[in-house]
């Protein structure tokens, strides 16, 4: 292999970045060529492309985002699309494709390689949600940016004896809520792998208040049975002790710098992808198994659903006291 390329595609995580540049530097060990494809799927369609060198990525390992943008292609999804930007690939000379992101990026990559042409896919996803790694780029980054967040609302919650609603991202996929209730101490977990009633959320707020606490703190997935406000809504109603207010960390659960774990994920990632593509292994995902790189079929981590594990959440409550 003399060429290869490497896109980001779908929502941004912080890893990405370090990805990017273990790649590039790892191919360029190697004697191969790296192209940078702009903003996804959707820049590969109009050909936004430039060279990639080991000091075009320099500086970039503790930066948060992507320096290849990213993007989301409907185009890609129809057949004609993705011809079209097989022939965009072809006709710059590259040989195999790294595609960083999260399912929908996988899916895009099983495609791509179905057609014929080389890919190896990076999961990349705060919402941890794709089969066939432990953990993806930007969970633990996530987790902390939540953890922090949390700890801060914890004091005005003492100060002011209220119950706080924090909503994390997870439209399908509770972790994120369900690891940072774990770790921040949180009274009720609210997440769509576990459906929990409004009468167990208000009975569970009224115990902390009874039970002489200050504050009580409430995570939601925000694919969770229950919209955030609704849950404020009913606690206010039904006058559990606590006043009850809302915070929802949207998109800053994806920026800043990634941690030291995701850049050491995201450089051992870049690496085993540009190795399997080298060797001739494609169709795959590279993946943290254990304390090790594996791979997986492209078609087996888009056919499988990876969900918040339900003996996490039995412990959260069981912690809950």
């Amino acid at each position: 292999m003399k060429k290869l390329g490497v896109l980001t595609s779908g929502g941004d995580a912080p890893g990405m970045n370090p990805c990017v540049r273990a790649v590039v530097r790892t191919a360029t060990s190697k004697g191969v060529e790296v192209v940078g494809i702009r903003e996804g799927f959707d820049g590969l369609l109009r050909g936004e492309m430039s060279p990639l060198a080991a000091r075009d990525v320099g500086g970039i390992i503790g930066q948060g985002g992507t320096v290849l943008q990213t993007a989301r292609s409907a185009e890609f999804y129809e057949r004609k699309g993705r011809l079209k930007g097989l022939r965009q690939l072809n006709e710059a000379g590259i040989e195999g494709l790294v595609v960083i992101g999260g399912d929908g990026s996988m899916r895009g990559a099983n495609e791509l390689d179905k057609l014929g042409f080389p890919v190896v896919g990076v999961p990349a996803s705060i919402d941890n949600d794709l089969w066939g790694t432990n953990m993806s780029l930007g969970v633990d980054t996530a987790l902390n940016t939540i953890m922090e967040a949390v700890d801060k609302l914890r004091d005005t919650a003492s100060s002011h004896q209220r119950a706080f609603l924090v909503e994390t991202m997870g439209r399908n996929c509770g972790y994120l809520a369900l690891m940072a209730g774990i770790i921040c101490g949180a009274e009720v977990i609210l997440i769509p792998e576990q459906e929990t009633a409004l009468e167990e959320v208000g009975k569970a707020v009224e115990s902390a208040y009874a039970r002489g606490k200050t504050h009580c703190i409430i995570l939601s997935a925000e694919g969770s049975a229950h919209d955030t406000h609704d849950v404020a809504a009913y606690l206010d109603e039904m006058e559990v002790g606590f006043r009850t207010r809302v915070t929802i960390l949207g998109h800053v659960q994806r920026g800043g710098s990634p941690s030291g774990f995701d850049r050491l994920l995201a450089t051992r990632m870049g690496v085993r992808a540009v190795e399997a593509l080298v060797d001739g292994e494609h169709g795959v995902m590279v993946g943290l198994d254990g304390r090790s790189m594996s791979t997986t079929p492209l078609e087996e981590v888009i056919g499988s659903k990876r969900e918040a594990s339900l003996e996490y959440f039995e412990m959260a409550r069981m912690l809950a006291r």
